[in-house]
């Protein structure tokens, strides 16, 4: 053995590269953790306000939920002998409702994380086992699905054990609980995302899949079907109709649902149920061992063999194109297809901007992840929608009419907000390296940009009108209001679009490709901070200045405050970082 420094020096490099070549797993995680803590210090110094407003944001969102939940939990459990079992009620129902957002997020997004990923296709060019890649992937999907999840709860759990009075280790038991309950939804999502991808194009799949969700949809109906109740039994029999109504939510005690498991066991410790605590602890625990163990070891071939099915194929519904061999004929003479002919029909405007239009509506459908989650998010709102109808029948007191005509339309500015910001945002962005080639097209890259903003707003408008209208006919809501919720959820769409357009501009981020990374980034939070901000804003300012409130007498100066102040906000929100992003675009083409 030598003394020499530069053999030690020589030799320490591999021995600091070893862990990471034995596992390549520990390596991506620590690479992209250090890129992270990097992405987040180099936000921190490029524009310490907003950064500190987004933390500032997050704490008031925490300290806010917390006393709602606080305060929520104190008036269910004043109720006399009936406080306790509406509270476990309540837990096992909100629990089992996000095990099934959960399941729905971690589908979508580990299907884009999986197929449409950029880093995923690199890396199976590497010499790294497709486990390993299949490891990295989901626990990168996991992260980004769960962590709404965990900002959701947390609040409700600290003001739970707080009422309680619970003892300092609930909160830790409570933590591990949470880690382990979020792992089950994630393993199901992504074998559902490694099954969807690779047997997507059977007809037999797609014959099944279809049946099973219409089938679902009917039972859904059915069993959430709602029953009439007498006013003589609401007055006489409250418990017979209180347990009428609970024997519709048993279905989150299913003692097999991981749900259940874990409302069990936080119940338990917080009671002081130990033993039963730890029982449907231990539970959980064999089961996430289990399918974490099994996916981790064997999901690497059957995602490899997703990955080629996806990456080879041109389409899924190849086998109901009856009519393919026209069709490729008339592809083969240049023949225009669906989109061309019917953005053929808007004759007003030029052929670049129709030619635009068509490539953004070929890019969004063949987008399967975006169009995906359009259709889930379109589902939960027509859920809310048709249970609006058996809500109005209770509501006999202007009071409560007041009330919930506002907060459905808080209910719908934030379904816009949602779409807005996953949407639209992300619009610029997504041309990424190609943005060189749209400043040198004859169509200018402002011009793009506008096209893009009048494409959403359009779009938005659509929707946003018919889901406010819908609703106030549910509601059974007088014409003068209905109109009035309607001009205001347009002028909210108007402010929200350009919102999330201009700080798209302003805020961009070309290096990612998925558009859930990149409205996860500092400038979609900051986007969806502010249009909550507003959404809030404008609902109280509207409420206050309406006509309809719950005094016979309104001044009038107070309704032309709010109103006035309504529309400054949605001016000063909408139309400035539009035009602060447009005079950006000039100066990038100068």
């Amino acid at each position: 053995m030598t003394n020499d420094p530069q053999r030690k020096t020589g030799d320490a490099a591999p021995a600091r590269l070893g862990l990471g070549a034995r596992f390549p797993l520990w390596l991506l995680l620590t690479v992209n953790a250090r890129q992270s803590s990097r992405r987040a210090l180099g936000l921190w110094q490029q524009s310490r306000w907003l950064s500190l407003l987004v933390v500032l944001f997050l704490a008031g969102y925490l300290g806010l939920a917390f006393l709602l939940f606080a305060a929520s939990l104190r008036f269910v459990g004043r109720f006399p002998g009936l406080g306790t079992m509406l509270l476990e009620r309540l837990f096992y129902l909100m629990f089992g409702f996000l095990f099934v957002l959960l399941l729905l997020s971690h589908l979508v997004i580990s299907y884009t994380n999986f197929f449409r990923n950029r880093e995923t296709a690199a890396l199976l060019t590497l010499p790294v086992s497709t486990d390993t890649i299949f490891q990295w992937k989901f626990i990168e999907s996991a992260l980004l699905a769960s962590w709404a999840f965990i900002f959701l709860i947390a609040p409700f759990l600290v003001a739970y054990g707080l009422t309680r009075g619970v003892p300092w280790h609930f909160y830790l038991v409570t933590v591990g609980m949470t880690a382990l309950f979020i792992i089950l939804p994630g393993v199901t999502g992504a074998w559902a995302a490694l099954l969807i991808a690779r047997y997507v194009d059977r007809r037999v799949f797609q014959v099944a899949a279809l049946l099973a969700l219409v089938g679902l949809l009917v039972a859904v109906a059915v069993w959430l079907k709602p029953e009439k109740v007498s006013e003589d039994q609401l007055e006489f029999r409250v418990l017979a109709v209180l347990d009428r109504m609970m024997d519709k939510t048993r279905l989150a005690q299913f003692p097999f649902l991981p749900s259940y498991w874990l409302s069990a066991s936080v119940l338990n410790w917080a009671e002081g149920a130990i033993g039963a605590a730890v029982f449907f602890m231990l539970v959980l625990l064999s089961y996430v061992l289990f399918v974490a163990a099994w996916s981790f070891t064997s999901a690497g071939r059957f995602f490899y063999e997703a990955a080629s099915a996806v990456q080879s194929r041109g389409g899924a519904w190849h086998h109901w194109r009856s009519s393919a061999p026209r069709r490729g004929a008339r592809r083969a003479e240049g023949a225009p297809g669906p989109f061309e002919r019917l953005v053929d029909v808007c004759f007003w405007m030029a052929p670049d901007v129709r030619a635009l239009l068509v490539k953004d509506a070929r890019m969004f459908w063949r987008d399967t992840t975006q169009w995906g989650q359009s259709v889930v998010l379109f589902g939960l709102l027509g859920v809310y929608i048709i249970n609006l109808r058996h809500f109005s029948s209770q509501l006999n007191t202007p009071f409560w009419t007041h009330l919930v005509a506002y907060l459905n339309l808080a209910a719908c500015s934030l379904n816009l907000a949602t779409l807005t910001t996953r949407f639209v945002y992300p619009m610029f962005s997504l041309e990424g390296k190609r943005l060189w080639i749209v400043e040198m097209a004859p169509l200018g890259l402002a011009r793009v940009v506008r096209t893009k903003f009048h494409l959403s707003l359009s779009t938005a408008l659509v929707l946003t009108l018919c889901l406010i209208w819908l609703s106030c006919q549910m509601l059974e809501l007088p014409w003068p209001q209905t109109i009035f919720f309607t001009g205001a959820i347009g002028v909210m769409t108007f402010t929200l679009t350009g919102l999330a357009m201009g700080l798209g501009i302003l805020y961009p981020n070309f290096r990612e490709d998925n558009p859930g990374k990149i409205v996860s980034g500092f400038g979609g939070t900051f986007c969806l901070i502010l249009s909550f901000l507003y959404i809030v804003g404008s609902v109280a300012l509207l409420g206050f200045g309406s006509p309809w409130t719950l005094h016979t007498t309104i001044s009038f100066w107070r309704v032309l405050a709010c109103l006035t102040g309504f529309a400054g906000l949605s001016i000063g929100l909408g139309w400035l970082p539009l035009q602060w992003g447009l005079r950006r675009l000039d100066q990038v083409e100068r």
